[in-house]
């Protein structure tokens, strides 16, 4: 029987402007089948949540421009367990408000908050871990995050430094950094008590509240001004008046790196963010030569590194590209060098400027 305390808040709120011209602000990512898995990046995610939270006490946070999008792919959610963000606010702010609305229903309650986005193939790993979290964070006042063991020095990843005591698989975070440049990453690989940030956040909602309280009392107000308003048909107009008023930060640089109960558990499974069409190009089957084909027919000479993605079966033929970004839809067809793929959201910024707003 599944725990009535555990609760899951997924983050669906991102526009995931890296992967234009296939993700947009009117359809995102996270309701497309990136992976060709036959499943939407937020329905693997909820799928995998739910074998260790129950169904009812999963809540997804997203833009009310996707209301819609989320009730279509994931049937068994109620409106109740639909947040709407009524601006964009960064993750501090939706994180306190699922908190309070879950306090509010169960004080008891612990809660995982993940991302919409990401790509995890061992999902029994994942499961066994978020168990351990979950236990360490019923024993004590902790914050804890589930730390990816890195691979190659990733200079696009933020760092998770922690004491590397044995007797524990939870960790005690000693500091957070931010993207850190080549030689920086290296050194983290080489001193072995660094993980990756992968922005799974596990805690009770009172060690959460209680943290917001301390270090950001004015955001704490703001939301606990509401509280009776929560839960209610009178919530939605309270945020619509008052959650644009909140601070726009990370739930990293607000709480996470300043509180002192923070702890790491090191995963055991593979991940990636799936941020950029490069990640995309690293998870999928490649053919001989490197390349990466997504729902396309294709007739392929001299082309190797390559990742290529159009709409259903079509036919593609390609001579002489080597490490390249081949993506269309009905709108536009992008041919972009892999080297540069950071620069794609300024791309998508130009050409929304450029031809109009619902290019991007």
């Amino acid at each position: 029987m599944m725990n009535s305390n555990y609760y899951a808040v997924i983050m669906a709120g991102g526009v995931g402007s890296r992967f234009w011209p296939v993700s947009k602000k009117s359809f995102p990512k996270q309701f497309h089948d990136m992976l060709g898995s036959g499943q939407t990046l937020i329905q693997k995610t909820y799928s995998r949540l739910k074998k260790i939270v129950p169904e009812e006490n999963i809540l997804v946070l997203t833009n009310s421009l996707y209301e819609d999008l989320v009730k279509e792919q994931l049937p068994k959610i109620t409106q109740n367990q639909i947040v709407l963000e009524p601006a964009m606010r960064n993750t501090a702010p939706c994180i306190l408000l699922a908190a309070l609305k879950i306090q509010k229903e169960n004080s008891d309650a612990l809660m995982v908050v993940a991302p919409s986005d990401h790509w995890i193939e061992d999902e029994d790993a994942f499961t066994r871990n978020l168990q351990t979290a979950y236990d360490a964070c019923q024993r004590e006042e902790l914050l804890m995050t589930l730390g990816i063991k890195p691979t190659f020095p990733n200079t696009g990843y933020g760092y998770i430094q922690y004491k590397d005591e044995k007797i524990s698989a939870v960790k005690k975070v000693l500091k957070f950094t931010e993207k850190p440049d080549y030689a920086t990453a290296k050194s983290f690989l080489a001193e072995g008590n660094y993980a990756w940030n992968a922005g799974i956040f596990i805690w009770s909602v009172k060690a959460i509240t209680k943290a917001f309280e301390e270090f950001m009392p004015e955001m704490y107000q703001l939301f606990v001004e509401g509280i009776e308003k929560l839960n209610t048909e009178k919530e939605q107009a309270f945020l619509e008046e008052n959650y644009a008023k909140a601070e726009n930060v990370s739930i990293d640089y607000g709480i996470m790196e300043k509180a002192e109960n923070v702890c790491v558990l090191p995963a055991d499974f593979d991940w990636n963010d799936l941020g950029s069409w490069g990640s995309l190009h690293k998870e999928l089957p490649h053919d001989e030569n490197d390349n990466v084909v997504i729902n396309a027919k294709l007739y392929l000479e001299n082309a190797s590194g390559n990742i290529i993605r159009t709409q259903k079966d079509k036919v593609v033929a390609i001579d002489g590209l080597k490490d390249f970004i081949v993506v269309e839809n009905k709108d536009v067809l992008l041919i972009f060098p892999k080297e540069k793929e950071q620069e794609i959201k300024k791309i998508r910024e130009i050409i929304q400027a450029k031809f109009g707003e619902e290019l991007g």
